[in-house]
């Protein structure tokens, strides 16, 4: 393996660098608060990627960015955390100052990615991972590979509430949508009651996510899941349980195990693949 190669997951809040030259390993990351300016987010992350490849050519750069991507996996055409940078030349402006091909998918999806190549997920032929933090994401990974798709998965746009066209999985369970009607920061609610039915919605979601996708594993992340207090994944399996289904039998539910650097690991997983 010549040069470097430079990993990256950018989400809504943060973004995370990090630079592998064995591509099988990677270094501390480098974590950033992610600009809400595009022009000031490349800034930073070309500085980095340079800082990070330590005078090595930077031979390829692969990672996730927090949104929805066009058919080319080359420009996001929606973000709501980062919407200054939809619309704009991500890929493109990249790879001109870097001078190196530029790989990126959903955020979500990387995660996903790595957890079925190293984490709760490995070992299994279909993962599907489900984050539940600020808002909900879903993706499904097939064979070690994203599945293929036109513009991604969103899990957590899926209806569960028929009599309400917004009664969307994440206007229930997101981070957001607690916040809105608790008037409390997650973390600072201890009412098992409310986490209870946190689970319990959840669990019509993976409902929905198994029938429409029919995974051997359910690897559920976030950090409404991750952290306590917060939703109990014990508690979504003995939900899941009592809905009927038209299967045998459900997949096995895990709990998400590479915590922050899930996207970085997933990032180079998803490298190795296309290089």
């Amino acid at each position: 393996m010549h040069g470097a190669y430079i990993l990256f997951d950018i989400g809504g809040t943060k973004m995370r660098f990090t630079s592998s030259f064995d591509g099988k390993t990677f270094g501390e990351p480098k974590i950033i608060p992610t600009p809400k300016d595009f022009e000031d987010g490349m800034e930073i992350f070309c500085a980095s990627a340079r800082e990070l490849s330590r005078g090595k050519k930077i031979s390829a750069v692969a990672g996730g960015v927090a949104g929805t991507l066009d058919r080319a996996r080359a420009v996001l055409v929606n973000s709501p955390n980062i919407s200054g940078w939809v619309k704009k030349p991500l890929k493109e402006k990249l790879e001109r100052d870097l001078g190196a091909p530029v790989y990126i998918e959903n955020d979500t999806a990387v995660v996903g990615l790595g957890e079925a190549a190293v984490g709760a997920g490995k070992g299994f032929g279909i993962v599907v991972y489900v984050t539940v933090s600020t808002g909900v994401g879903g993706a499904r990974i097939v064979g070690g590979k994203i599945d293929k798709s036109v513009f991604g998965f969103e899990a957590g746009h899926q209806i569960i509430d028929f009599h309400d066209s917004s009664g969307r999985l994440e206007g229930y369970i997101s981070g957001a949508a607690l916040e809105r009607r608790s008037g409390k920061k997650p973390r600072e609610i201890t009412d098992e009651k409310i986490w209870d039915e946190e689970a319990q919605i959840l669990a019509v979601g993976l409902h929905n996510s198994i029938a429409h996708w029919s995974p051997d594993i359910v690897v559920l992340g976030g950090s409404m899941v991750v952290k306590r207090p917060g939703i109990s994944v014990d508690r979504v399996r003995e939900y899941l349980q009592k809905i009927k289904t038209a299967y045998p039998e459900f997949p096995e539910i895990r709990e998400a195990t590479l915590g922050d650097v899930g996207g970085l690991w997933g990032a180079l997983s998803f490298l190795n693949q296309r290089i």
